[in-house]
């Protein structure tokens, strides 16, 4: 599987156009798209080819318009695993030139991929073909994943309230974050045929102005953890989850912080309300203030909070 750098930058929302500015002369900008994801907890792999990513399309006139038709902003197909993303970004195009103008889409093609599910017990595997070459070696195909045109026109990127993306010439590097959802993008196909069907989420906005979610867990007053079995129940045993507008899930286990309180930190996550929940260990049962699940709304480039403080725990 091609590798993906991380690299940290940022981008600017401004008049609701998605302003993607470089450096370089009056006619050129230069481009980077990163990509990200939340996964739902259902699957274990969910892997795509991308194998074209292009800006499409002008709002000039047709005569002449800069940005008029498809400018590539990457060609080379490249294989990723989307659960390795959560929480985290990579670049899928990286400092690429192109013409200033206005363009109407940010479009990808995916050619193939396989998702790993968790099914009746056990773990099956569905592909675009049982030769896909994404398919780690000796791999048993269970049923087929379908993509209906992501191989064709490809695939939109949409950005919040459908702003159209400019490109100019302007000083600094300036980046795309796309959210690809895959607890969202990938389901079972109608009418009990055991196919699964691709039917991409994918949003975009900018690396600046994307934001994030710090929960932190705390015992309260006089609150002790139960012992299960042989075992002292901790802290870390918990989990916070997250819940963006499209039912997305991404649960987080708690790492220690200081004075006693525990974190899970959300991070890359695009503009907007989420639910907040928190899940203890087999067989405890608990309380907090506040109550779960919360909500934690994130504004452009802002970091929101939520604190649990546990307020009863026992044995159940």
């Amino acid at each position: 599987m091609t590798s993906l750098r991380r690299l940290t930058s940022s981008l600017l929302l401004a008049t609701g156009l998605l302003c993607l500015a470089a450096c370089g002369n009056d006619s050129t900008g230069r481009v980077t798209v990163k990509l990200t994801d939340a996964p739902g907890d259902t699957f274990e792999k969910a892997v795509v080819t991308i194998s074209k990513v292009y800006l499409k399309g002008s709002v000039e006139g047709e005569d002449g318009a800069e940005g008029k038709g498809e400018v590539v902003l990457r060609s080379e197909p490249i294989t990723t695993n989307l659960l390795t993303l959560a929480n985290d970004a990579a670049d899928l195009v990286k400092d690429v030139e192109v013409p200033t103008g206005t363009y109407r889409e940010l479009r990808f093609v995916i050619t193939g991929g396989y998702v790993q599910v968790k099914e009746d017990g056990g773990s099956r595997v569905y592909a675009t073909s049982p030769n896909y070459e994404g398919l780690p070696p000796g791999t048993q195909v269970d049923g087929d994943l379908q993509m209906p045109s992501a191989a064709s026109s490809g695939l939109k990127v949409k950005f919040d309230k459908d702003a159209d993306v400019t490109v100019t010439s302007d000083e600094g590097q300036k980046v795309i974050l796309v959210d690809f959802d895959v607890s969202q993008s990938f389901g079972h196909a109608a009418g009990g045929s055991g196919k699964w069907v691709m039917g991409p989420v994918i949003k975009g906005a900018d690396l600046e102005f994307s934001g994030n979610v710090e929960v932190t867990l705390r015992l309260g007053a006089g609150v002790q953890l139960p012992v299960i079995g042989d075992a002292q129940v901790l802290l870390s045993g918990f989990s916070a989850v997250l819940v963006n507008a499209d039912g997305g899930r991404e649960p987080m286990a708690f790492t220690a912080g200081a004075n006693g309180v525990y974190v899970a930190d959300f991070k890359y996550l695009l503009p907007g309300t989420y639910s907040v929940d928190l899940v203890g260990p087999t067989g405890v049962s608990f309380t907090s203030e506040p109550g779960h699940p919360t909500t934690a709304t994130v504004g452009s480039g802002a970091e929101a909070s939520v604190a649990f403080t546990l307020t009863a725990a026992s044995k159940l």
